[in-house]
């Protein structure tokens, strides 16, 4: 087990001697045409960005992406940012007893209560089509890669158990919409629900740094979802073609917009609430991750993300974990 002080617990001119799993490597130039290399070394809690200037070839031509490389050096600030100064970098070696386990983010949400809440949903599931889908794709092995993979590389809930802890976030949030507009069909929304994402279990690798397959690149996990439950329903006597053609069409319009690799856009409420819930749940997870990650130093303000298009701004009012008093201003 290690017991080096976590990343996010570092602060500027801290010493680093920690073993930390590669995110990214990379041999760049610089303006005026010299090499570095290029790293991103993280543990659970962070990953910082640490350049090594000279005597990096070595390394360089063995190091890959989800190896475990031991690093010293020191905390420094580069634009607002913290990184990693490196005064020496080797890859680690059997007799370390290190693995990229150690090294891995994981939910904070217990495991177990999320298994058995997933399978409490399943059995609200009404449609006996629908249900015996679900049943039968969440089974065994399938099941045990769900609740093991993450949702995303790096954006939202990207850590271990992740993808089950997304899915159950929006499968509430779409039972509440069904609780507002109680003409939307439950069961073919808390199933598209479900199955939204279920092509990540071969898009993404997730035994050591989070990262995408030869198939996820080539295909996408839209496509290998809609693949997966065309499969799964041809194996069904007697589903209707209607319900598979709808419950095709929300994992395709799942991501809303044709940019944003949806092969179709949402053409029915259903497919409307669950674009705008899977939106919340990562959006809302991303940007925490964010600003947990991302803070400049001496600042309430992120650097520039990319992804959200702006940055962002972290305030200091109380949490909802703050209740404060227990009596009521009106009493």
């Amino acid at each position: 087990m290690l017991t080096q002080p976590a990343l996010n617990t570092l602060s500027k001119n801290d010493p680093i001697d920690h073993f930390l799993l590669i995110r990214r490597i990379e041999i760049r130039n610089t303006r005026s045409g010299s090499s570095y290399l290029s790293t991103e070394l993280g543990d659970k809690s962070a990953s910082l960005n640490a350049n090594v200037w000279e005597g990096f070839s070595d390394i360089a031509g063995k190091a890959k992406i989800g190896e475990i490389v031991k690093v010293a050096g020191s905390i420094e600030e580069f634009q607002g940012a913290l990184q990693i100064k490196v005064s020496f970098i080797k890859l680690a070696k059997p007799s370390d007893k290190v693995t990229p386990i150690d090294f891995l983010p994981v939910s904070q949400r217990n495991i177990e209560e999320m298994k058995k809440e997933f399978n409490e949903k399943i059995k609200s599931i009404t449609d006996e089509h629908l249900a015996k889908l679900i049943i039968n794709i969440f089974s065994d092995e399938k099941f045990e890669k769900f609740c093991t993979a993450p949702a995303g590389k790096s954006w939202h809930h990207a850590y271990i158990h992740g993808l089950l802890e997304h899915t159950l976030e929006i499968v509430k949030i779409c039972e509440l919409m069904c609780e507002f507009h109680t003409e939307l069909n439950r069961s073919l929304l808390i199933s598209g629900a479900m199955l939204h994402d279920i092509g990540k279990i071969e898009e993404l690798s997730y035994d050591s740094a989070f990262e995408y397959t030869d198939k996820g690149k080539l295909i996408g996990h839209i496509v290998i979802a809609s693949m997966l439950v065309k499969d799964e329903i041809k194996k069904i006597p007697g589903f209707p073609q209607e319900l598979e053609n709808n419950i095709i069409h929300l994992i395709l319009s799942h991501q809303g917009k044709l940019e944003h690799a949806s092969p179709v856009v949402p053409k029915t409420v259903e497919a409307i609430a669950l674009y705008q819930a899977d939106e919340l749940s990562a959006k809302v997870n991303a940007y925490k991750s964010t600003l947990n990650s991302e803070i400049k130093i001496d600042s309430n303000w992120t650097r520039f993300i990319s992804l959200a298009d702006t940055d962002l701004h972290r305030h200091n009012l109380n949490t909802n974990k703050d209740k404060g008093s227990k009596e009521s201003l009106f009493d």
